[in-house]
Formats: structure tokens, sequence, C-alpha cells
């Protein structure tokens, strides 16, 4: 929730105020202050005692409007709450604004505005009446993008009055916000991914809930350990303290791959290849998280998340999907052509790996096939981008064969092919993904 104080506007009486006061005169005050003005200057010039009256009467009131809303020694604090923080591209967030008068005079009618991108919807405006002192008003306005990405909500501004309507002065809060437009994510159902019968998934789950007292793999005991992790029984087996293991060694690892290359996608905007792909990948990623895998999102750039080197553990499954999606709000696409960064940042046991890519050529098919070989258990979205753009109707039969030549060589090197043409369910394609393996011509030929 971002705040901020606004300060007191600047006193009448210095320079910089008045020109202040006076470049805040509205429509009415202006016309006040030139009728005033040409009304002195005629009766000057033809003697008429009674107009010059008007004239410094029609003047005064405009400038004494402004000195009387610079003199107004109020202050006003403004607050921001999003809800969510987070939200999927297409749906609608709420943001409420608070405003605090922490004067001890009330104020007049306030005119308050806040800064949000066009994408997000018109700039909000709401009137307040008079707050007493001490006292909040509270207003709120949805917003709602379908497009992914960061967007600074802020500062927030407020506009003063004064009871005639002759200057409007804008002082701005300090403090912003920022909403974060993530993909959308659809819940997966859980199936029996390849390569859990290697020990990966809820089956490694499930052993280490099995696990008792005597499978813990226990080690001696360091100076600043923890004296209720002793270990007693192997304390008295090996005749010295000895202290349970931190980490369990089986926890299971997943990286999921998107292919971010622009030359491998078609079509633009919210409908584009690539779109799907970065919604299938959060989709993935926040289910595998759910399942208890440490995964990790790997681009064809090289680029993770997490980073190398950090503590994938040290998070909880909220803190590592919001990660994840924070990441996924703003990848773009790439200008490489292949995939042989992808490849260096994946290391070899990787445990299982979920790759969602675009277009490939016959380099890319056999890179895909090396990539492999470096995990237990492997998925692969393979997108048909033509559907995309609607021409498969255009393409030679030809195109068809090589894609379905490509999904062949893929099934061949051990990868569970998916394909996906335009308008496909992540959520039916995943379910289908453990029937594929077991449909697999050549699941006896490679290791899982």
């Amino acid at each position: 929730m971002a705040t901020g104080e606004n300060p007191p506007p600047p006193a009448g009486g210095s320079s910089h105020g008045l020109r202040a006061g006076l470049h805040g005169l509205t429509t009415r005050g202006r016309s006040f202050l030139a009728a005033g003005i040409t009304a002195s200057l005629c009766a000057y010039v033809f003697g008429q005692d009674a107009l010059l009256r008007v004239g410094v009467l029609l003047a005064a009131l405009p400038l004494a409007s402004a000195v009387w809303l610079l003199r107004t020694r109020y202050r006003v604090a403004g607050g921001r709450r999003l809800s969510p923080h987070r939200a999927p591209a297409g749906q609608e967030a709420r943001v409420h604004l608070r405003l605090d008068n922490v004067s001890r005079m009330p104020t007049g009618v306030l005119l308050l505005e806040d800064r949000v991108p066009y994408v997000l919807g018109p700039r909000p405006r709401f009137v307040l009446d008079r707050v007493e002192p001490h006292g909040f008003r509270e207003v709120s306005y949805r917003v709602r993008s379908d497009l992914r990405g960061r967007y600074p909500l802020g500062p927030l501004q407020l506009r003063l009055s004064d009871p005639f309507g002759m200057c409007e002065l804008t002082r701005s809060f300090n403090a912003s916000d920022v909403l974060t437009v993530v993909p959308q994510v659809m819940p997966l159902p859980p199936v029996r991914l390849p390569g859990e019968r290697a020990g990966h998934g809820d089956t490694n789950a499930r052993a280490l809930a099995l696990a008792g007292d005597d499978d813990v793999i226990p080690r001696e005991y360091r100076h600043g350990d923890d004296l209720r992790r002793v270990h007693w029984k192997s304390t008295a087996r090996y005749g010295e303290l000895m202290v349970r293991r931190e980490e369990q060694p089986l926890k299971a690892h997943a990286a999921v791959l998107l292919d971010t290359r622009a030359i491998a996608h078609r079509g633009s905007g919210p409908g584009s290849s690539f779109e799907w792909a970065v919604s299938c990948a959060a989709s993935v990623g926040v289910h595998l998280i759910e399942r208890g895998y440490r995964t990790r999102l790997v681009t064809d750039t090289g680029d993770t998340v997490p980073a190398p080197g950090s503590q994938l553990g040290s998070t909880t499954p909220v803190e590592a999907g919001g990660l994840l999606l924070d990441e996924l709000a703003v990848v773009d696409h790439s200008d490489g052509g292949g995939l042989a960064r992808a490849e260096e940042a994946l290391r070899a046991g990787e445990g299982l790996l979920v790759a969602i890519v675009g277009s490939l050529d016959d380099e890319q098919v056999e890179r895909m096939c090396a990539l492999r070989r470096r995990a237990a258990g492997a998925v692969l979205f393979l997108l048909d981008t033509a559907t995309w753009a609607g021409l498969r109707h255009l393409l030679p039969d030809t195109a068809d064969d090589t894609f379905q030549e490509q999904q062949k060589l893929l099934r061949r090197a051990g990868w569970t092919v998916l394909p996906v043409k335009a308008g496909a369910s992540a959520a039916e394609l995943w379910r289908s993904a453990d029937r594929t393996e077991q449909s697999n011509p050549y699941r006896d030929e490679v290791g899982a």
C-alpha cells in the first residue's frame, strides 16, 4: 500500500506563491480579473467613480480567492491499495484510494485524480465533499488490461478549489504503486508425468512422507547446530554427536523452457502463438510448483528464473509462483535464432523438463533431441504456428508432412510430444501427456 502526505500550499505573501495562484485561475477567475481590469481602465478614462468601484471588486475577487487558497494550511495524507497486486490478463483489479485530513480544520471541495496508463482505462476522477478535521474519505475504481506488463499507478493528484470556483491548485503525492498484469494461468489436471517412475514428482513426495526415523541420513555435529536436530540413535551408534541433515536429497527438480524467438511465432496481440506459449508456461510452472517441484524458468536466451546460485528452497510455493509470474509478465520476443544458450543453461540431470516451443527447423529439432538427454522426463508442447496465422491451407502438403516428421523424430528421442494448434486447451493437452507417453511407439527404445 502506497501512502504519502501532501505538503501545505506555499504562503500567499511570496512571489512564487502568487505566480502559482495566478496560474491556477480558472476560466471564471480569469474572466472576472479581465473584466475588473477593463472596467477600472474605462472608469479612469471616463472619470466614473462608480464604475471604478465595480472594476476593483471584480478584479479583487479572483485575487483574494487565490490568496485565500494559497494560505490554506490544512494537510492531507493519501494512500492506495491494490486488490490484487498481480492481476491476470483480461481480468479486473480494484484500486482503493483513501484520503485523510490530518489537520485541525475542514477542507473545501476536493477533486481527486489518479494517474494510470491508457491501456488500463480512463483516468479516474472523484469529487469529494469537505472532509472534517481528522476525517477521511475512501473511493475505489477498477482497471483492466488484456496486455501483460508492469504498469505504474500514480502519483495521486489533489485539486484544491475556492468556494467561488475562481482558482484551482493541483498538489501531487509522491507515492506510487505498480500493477503487474500476469499471463492467464489455467488449472491443469494432476497426471502421472514421464520420469516420475525414476523418483520424481508425487512418487518422490510420497516416499519422503513415508520415511521413518531410521531413514534419516545424519551427519556429524557442527558448532552452532540446533540441539533439537540431534539424532540420538545415530549418536549412540557412532559414539559421537550426530544431527539430521537440513535438506532432503530427494527434492524433485523441474525446468520450464520457453521459446521466445520472434521467428518461431506467428500472429499478433493477445491471440498470437507467443501469448499462448507464455500462458502455457505460466500454467505449467505454477502447477509444478504446487506439486512440490523446485521449478525454474529458462528461455532461449539462456535467462533463468530464479537466477543461478539462488536458494530455490528458501521461498514458499506462493513466493516461487509469484516470482515466475512476475518474470512472465514482462517477457518479450527475442532476436535469437537458435536454442544453443538454452542448452547451456539446462544442466544435466534436470529432472523433469517441459518445453514450449514454436516453429523448428532441422537444426533446432536436433538441438531439442540433444536436450532430451539432460532430463529424466520430458514433455514438449510443439506449436503449429501456421494455424495461428491462418496459413495452413495456403501451405503445401509437404509443410504438414514436415511437422509430422518432426514429431516422430522428437518422440524417437524420448520426448512426450503434444502438438498444439490455434485454440487448443493447455489443460486438455496436459491431460493427454500420460496417455501420449503410454502410446509412444518409441518409448521402449529410449531410457526415461
